[in-house]
């Protein structure tokens, strides 16, 4: 799978295979999804122990990179009902740039755009894709990645409290 490579803007500047862009360490467009439940819960998803990078980890529910010529949202609705089994109106709430290298060489250097919804449905997740999943309060996710942050991958350790932020400011 091509992904598209972007500059600090989130201007296209051309398309790469996502792996070795992970290799190479080069910014690139993603997506992530935050979900939340009618009571304000947030829907943790635990990575399958066969992903290539950050397996067994604790993270949002749904993350992944656009393909060239993928409008961004299109993209993670779609990823979300592959990864999740369901689909919700999803809306962007902010993006971000990170960089996090991990064990077996690779490196995300993502412009990521974060999406929100909100799912009181039935979740039918890929077992390719995810191991468990589960709600929790914002309050109990922050004590834990506090306590465990090893449990978690390092893009949602990064964008977890600028979620908090944003949340804070629309309420």
């Amino acid at each position: 799978m091509d992904v598209i490579l972007v500059d600090e803007n989130d201007v296209p500047t051309g398309t790469m295979e996502k792996i070795e862009v992970h290799q190479k360490a080069l910014l690139h467009r993603a997506f992530s999804i935050f979900i939340f439940n009618s009571k304000g819960e947030m829907l943790l998803q635990k990575r399958a122990d066969a992903k290539y990078h950050s397996p067994g980890l604790w993270t949002n529910a749904c993350c992944s990179h656009p393909e060239p010529g993928q409008a961004t949202l299109t993209a993670a609705t779609k990823r979300l009902m592959e990864e999740m089994g369901f689909t919700t109106t999803l809306e962007k709430a902010f993006d971000f740039i990170y960089k996090a290298s991990f064990d077996n060489g690779l490196t995300e250097h993502e412009f990521d755009h974060v999406f929100i919804g909100t799912y009181d449905e039935t979740i039918i997740p890929n077992e390719e894709e995810v191991s468990a999943y589960c709600y929790k309060t914002l309050d109990q996710i922050k004590d834990s990645i506090e306590s465990r942050p090893q449990d978690y991958t390092e893009w949602f350790k990064i964008a977890f409290p600028k979620l908090q932020t944003y949340l804070a400011t629309k309420n």
